[in-house]
């Protein structure tokens, strides 16, 4: 995929960096039978409260069932297209398998239409195949990795990510994250092959607000601008600082580095090496 720039003829356009998917994905629409509508939540749970700020009044969205178990093993199947996905960074492709079936599955880079893939304990060593762990050489880079077996892949789906498997020893697999960390997960969970679509994703540059806002996306309000008792750096005269020696999150707890993991959490036992900060 390449980033294609358009003429600064408003200001919004000026530095705007849109993905050019033409070469890539498929325009003709999803498989019916694999779609259906969105629904919009704005940021609220199941009881009406806001859980997550700022968010709403997205453009509507069609919802594609992509499989992350892929547990169709042995059964051969094709690429019929690479297609765009809206709710997610990476693309999807359009697998038909030999039986007839129609599947949707995250698209590793390079995947081309007429390719062929296969999910197997083990298997042959190409891209998008999929098979456990323990049957995958070592140094190769992996995508949607299961972290309980059967569960489906849970890390590494996103846009341009893959895992580097380290090394197999005492029925865990040792797997460096894109974070950095450097984590055991069972042998026998599935990964697929390769790294994860569209990898240039990290360059689009959004332009104006109004892009935004058709994400679902809604303005955010400085702490310092309200009121005490709405944000703690709320309050104060002017431009005034947040009056703290540390930011803080709306809900008063620190922010900005502080560690949210629980240390008492089971599978901090499988973590080698803690995730690295990258430094800017």
């Amino acid at each position: 995929m390449n980033i294609r720039l358009v003429k600064p003829v408003t200001p919004g356009r000026r530095g705007m960096k849109f993905a050019d998917r033409r070469r890539v994905v498929a325009s003709h629409r999803p498989y019916k039978n694999l779609v259906r509508g969105g629904k919009q939540s704005g940021g609220r749970n199941n009881r009406g409260v806001i859980t997550i700020r700022a968010r709403g009044g997205s453009a509507k969205q069609l919802f594609r069932k992509v499989d992350f178990k892929q547990r169709k093993l042995g059964v051969p199947g094709v690429v019929r297209a690479v297609e765009y996905d809206p709710k997610r960074t990476a693309y999807i492709a359009h697998i038909v398998f030999a039986d007839g079936e129609h599947s949707y599955i995250l698209a590793p880079q390079n995947l081309s239409i007429g390719d062929k893939i296969v999910y197997n304990e083990t298997t042959k060593i190409k891209l998008g195949n999929r098979l456990m762990l323990k049957n995958i050489p070592v140094g190769m880079m992996v995508y949607n990795v299961e972290l309980t077996p059967g569960k489906g892949g849970q890390i590494v789906r996103s846009a341009g990510t893959s895992a580097t498997l380290m090394g197999i020893e005492g029925g865990y697999a040792a797997l460096r994250l894109p974070s950095g960390e450097v984590r055991k997960v069972l042998e026998t969970a599935f990964a697929s092959i390769g790294v994860v679509s569209n990898s240039e994703h990290m360059n689009i540059k959004i332009g104006k607000a109004g892009r935004h806002r058709w994400m679902g996306h809604r303005p955010r309000v400085r702490g310092k601008a309200k009121n005490p008792v709405d944000h703690p750096h709320g309050g104060g005269e002017g431009g005034s600082p947040i009056g703290l020696k540390h930011p803080k999150t709306p809900t008063g707890k620190p922010a900005l580095g502080y560690k949210t993991r629980n240390y008492k959490k089971s599978s901090g036992r499988l973590i080698v090496k803690p995730r690295s900060r990258k430094k800017k």
